[in-house]
């Protein structure tokens, strides 16, 4: 047995069960290898944003890392903007990457490159193989890595000939370190802290678990705190049932404004929200100064169990209280954005994945799906635009059975627009909602939060028309069904059909 089909055997026997992937010729032998043993769905994307967004998209649906196969420095390089969102959102995801073999690293061959430093800033574990004896003790110590609570990237470098040097050996999984433990003085601290005036901010897993969540507002019920969650979040259960959290808004005056009526906050696998730039006469912490923050659970520790001993304290119960009002259908009219929050968040399906790249427009969805049929959400995270369409792709790889909407910005759609090809390849349930403002309308209030005065070229760079683009076009080129509307309540129809029919769809929305 050779390194490459050892490592693979043993990802196998840990559970790994897909390999999305874009290989060159330094991981022949790992596809030689996936061929022949036929142990996992090997998914191709055509370009590495896919390949580690996808991965990202499985991971925070299955709870599981997949493996990555990508191609020496560059092909890292190319799927690290997505992996930076992976490595926020504490999602596991294990990368095998090909390197030159151990003999040929001494002629700077056109591809040699220092694929360790190019890991470390996107990754929470690296290692180099050394031998293909230990080939697979390596991978088995990067998957129990990225295995460990809450979930890390780990990146394992594999130089070509210790993949196809005999002598692999199959290697057991080490035990994943699990959560850290909670300091009992942290449980007295935040019972004292919480009440009238105080945040109860929490994230992390107490967002995926419905139990969590529900504890989570049975305490501010109890003491009278305001329940709040991040900006974003790797995965949010919500809908019928379950308590509507509103989130820290991303503008920041929304945010400090929202945040300022707060002089105590207790964190529960959050941590004190900071604004994703700095601006002219702003801070850069979003809460009051005077505010006294109190962590009952950091993000390497457990958030729900925390908060049930937190509710044992405090005689809390569970949530109770009235489900939000189910979205109803929109009139026809034009697409303005409480048009098209509606349209959507009332099309959703009991079950759904959602996938939040909408950046600008349709931010009244997740509101109003708190009255929606119970779904999961899923948001970008380190804020590397161009994550929606693959992350689709590896929700839907993980749940087949359940249909994902996907809401996908039009700039941000351009990054990694390929998923669409491994979508249809597939066969996999994701309707792409394109919200098509022609522009990058973000950056246009960046400019103002700056101090900027913009003129004709500042926001020449910032408009995506001249040419428009044509995403029925483009998705029908990589075998993508798509349709352009323009009305809130042929959206709705479109994406209600579109849920319930096996294979992927486009849906163009023109906005105003």
């Amino acid at each position: 047995m050779n390194g490459a089909e050892s490592v693979v055997r043993s990802l196998h026997a840990a559970g790994t069960e897909v390999c999305f992937a874009n290989p060159g010729t330094s991981e022949m032998q790992f596809v030689d290898a996936l061929d022949r043993t036929r142990l996992m769905r090997c998914v191709l994307g055509l370009f590495e944003g896919v390949v580690t967004g996808a991965a990202d998209g499985y991971a925070r649906m299955a709870r599981k890392p997949a493996a990555t196969l990508l191609h020496l420095a560059p092909g890292f390089a190319n799927g690290a903007a997505n992996l930076h969102n992976a490595r926020k959102a504490r999602s596991p995801v294990l990368n095998l990457v090909g390197e030159h073999a151990v003999r040929h690293l001494d002629y700077d061959a056109p591809l040699s490159a220092d694929i360790a430093g190019a890991a470390a800033p996107f990754s929470d574990w690296v290692r180099t193989g050394t031998s293909a004896a230990t080939l697979a003790r390596d991978a088995m110590a990067g998957w129990a890595a990225a295995s460990s609570h809450p979930g890390a990237v780990a990146t394992l470098i594999l130089p070509a000939d210790l993949g196809w040097d005999e002598g692999g050996v199959i290697a057991p999984p080490p035990a994943p370190a699990g959560p850290r433990a909670i300091a009992e003085s942290a449980l007295g601290q935040a019972a004292q802290a919480l009440g009238a005036g105080a945040l109860l901010l929490v994230g992390g897993t107490v967002m995926e678990d419905p139990a969590a969540l529900a504890l989570a507002a049975g305490i501010a019920q109890a003491t009278g705190a305001t329940l709040m969650a991040p900006g974003s979040n790797r995965r949010v259960e919500m809908g019928t049932g379950l308590p509507a959290i509103a989130r820290v808004p991303y503008p920041i005056d929304m945010a400090i404004e929202t945040l300022s009526r707060f002089d105590r906050a207790v964190l529960v696998e959050a941590v004190e929200p900071v604004a994703f730039f700095a601006y002219p006469g702003r801070p850069s912490l979003l809460l009051p100064p005077e505010c006294r923050v109190t962590t009952l659970a950091a993000r390497d520790q457990d958030g729900p169990s925390a908060l049930a001993a937190l509710a044992d304290l405090l005689g809390a119960r569970p949530w109770r209280g009235t489900d939000a009002p189910r979205p109803l259908p929109p009139q026809a009219g034009p697409l303005d954005d409480a048009a098209l929050s509606l349209a959507i968040a009332s099309a959703l399906p009991e079950g759904g994945i959602v996938i939040d790249e909408g950046i600008t427009r349709a931010r009244g969805v997740g509101s109003l799906a708190a009255g929606a049929p119970r779904l999961s959400w899923l948001s970008i995270t380190g804020g590397s635009i161009g994550i929606g369409v693959p992350l689709a792709a590896g929700a839907a790889v993980a749940c087949p059975d359940r249909p994902v909407v996907a809401l996908q910005a039009d700039g941000s759609a351009m990054y990694t627009l390929q998923g669409l090809w491994t979508q249809a390849r597939e066969g996999l349930n994701v309707t792409t909602v394109i919200l098509a403002n022609r522009s990058y309308e973000i950056l246009k209030g960046e400019l103002f939060r700056v101090g900027a005065n913009p003129g004709p070229t500042a926001l020449d760079m910032l408009d995506l028309r001249r040419p428009d683009l044509d995403f029925c076009a483009l998705a029908r080129g990589m075998g993508v069904p798509a349709v352009r509307v323009e009305d809130a309540a042929e959206l709705r129809r479109a994406i209600a059909a579109s849920v319930l029919e096996p294979g992927p769809m486009l849906i163009e929305a023109m906005l105003d």
